[in-house]
């Protein structure tokens, strides 16, 4: 993936962030993470897929769901559709290459 520019932020509370096309990293060094970048990588594909605002707007929607259901940050967070896509397949360095268009739709 060519698409993007890496921009450091040493205070950045996680290690990297997807906002394409800019890919935030605490340090430099998480560029050579396979797996952190495979998981940015698919959150990549997500924003793409839904033309970038509906993804954010979902995203921070399904945040605010997962709160007020979970009341803590952390489940809220990792319950998220699109991060439990992410999270489920960034050791899978191959994932991308089979991806049905949409995938995350399968863990709403």
């Amino acid at each position: 993936m060519k698409y993007f520019k890496i921009i450091q932020l040493s205070y950045l509370p996680v290690g990297g962030m997807a906002l394409f096309p800019f890919l935030l990293l605490r340090d430099k060094k998480y560029s050579l993470n396979k797996q952190l970048m495979n998981h940015e990588f698919i959150h990549f594909r997500q924003q793409i897929e839904l033309l970038f605002i509906p993804f954010y707007i979902l995203y921070l929607l399904n945040y605010l769901i997962n709160l007020f259901h979970f009341k803590n940050h952390k489940e809220a967070y990792r319950n998220i559709i699109f991060e439990k896509e992410a999270y489920e397949n960034d050791a899978n360095l191959s994932y991308l290459s089979g991806r049905s268009f949409a995938s995350w739709v399968a863990y709403l």
